[in-house]
């Protein structure tokens, strides 16, 4: 079976059911619009910058993939991605001053601001394909990791951050990030994948779980400090995926 075949399984195999889609589509979509409505008035309400409004959006999003796949697994994954990619979509349609828009768009990333929200998403979409697709029993690890992990990275860099590092950008803007925002992006992830260790019980809670969740943690700052700009949404649902399957830590 090539590869065209097997991603045709996938999505297949991991379709909702009519009815799941007829009863889940609605809901999933308003939540999906008040989760980017909470990050926009917070944008232009309480006047927090972009760097802390597009992390609330993007936390309150992973947080529910989590609890979804908790519950729904691969299927409910898929169907709240959709609906997640239509009111992404629809805040691109209406563009720069809309309050769905501007709770996105880093002014930093001017005159790409419109890239820079494509490119985030597009990369959390591979890494969640990715994750489902080749690590299904392993995929929550990446979800937490960047759910809380990166939630956390940009807020601490934008509030604290004192010693900066430049990162690739394949757009024409200058990015960097901060020695204090991967600090945080460590002690997150290992706060959070402790978390989902001691909630879903398909993780080994043996002795060697702090090993595997210092181990997945170390590894996964690595990489987001390395990671392009925008691309950290990719790079951070696999790796910890990945890591826990060579480590073994969950049962199928």
């Amino acid at each position: 079976m090539n590869l065209l075949e097997q991603s045709a399984s996938f999505l297949l195999n991991n379709c909702p059911t009519p009815k799941a889609l007829l009863l889940g589509c609605p809901v999933a979509l308003l939540w999906a619009a008040l989760c980017l409505l909470v990050a926009g008035i917070c944008r232009n309400r309480l006047k927090l910058k972009t760097g802390y409004t597009r992390k609330v959006f993007h936390f309150l999003i992973f947080a529910t993939v989590v609890a979804v796949h908790g519950l729904w697994k691969t299927p409910g994954v898929c169907l709240f991605g959709g609906m997640t990619s239509l009111v992404i979509a629809y805040a691109l349609l209406r563009g720069p001053g809309n309050i769905m828009y501007e709770a996105m768009a880093r002014e930093s990333d001017a005159p790409h601001r419109t890239y820079y929200i494509i490119i985030p998403y597009l990369a959390t979409l591979v890494g969640g394909l990715l994750n489902n697709a080749f690590f299904p029993t392993t995929a929550l690890l990446g979800y937490v990791v960047t759910g809380l992990g990166d939630a956390v990275a940009e807020p601490v860099g934008t509030k604290f951050g004192k010693h900066r590092y430049t990162v690739p950008a394949f757009r024409g803007v200058k990015a960097t990030r901060s020695v204090e925002g991967s600090l945080a992006v460590f002690l997150a992830s290992a706060l959070a994948l402790a978390v989902c260790f001691a909630i879903f019980p398909q993780f080994d809670l043996s002795g060697q779980a702090i090993v595997a969740i210092i181990l997945i943690s170390s590894v996964s700052t690595a990489v987001e400090a390395v990671s392009p700009h925008g691309w950290d949404n990719a790079t951070l649902q696999v790796i910890p995926a990945l890591l826990g399957t060579i480590l073994n830590v969950a049962r199928s």
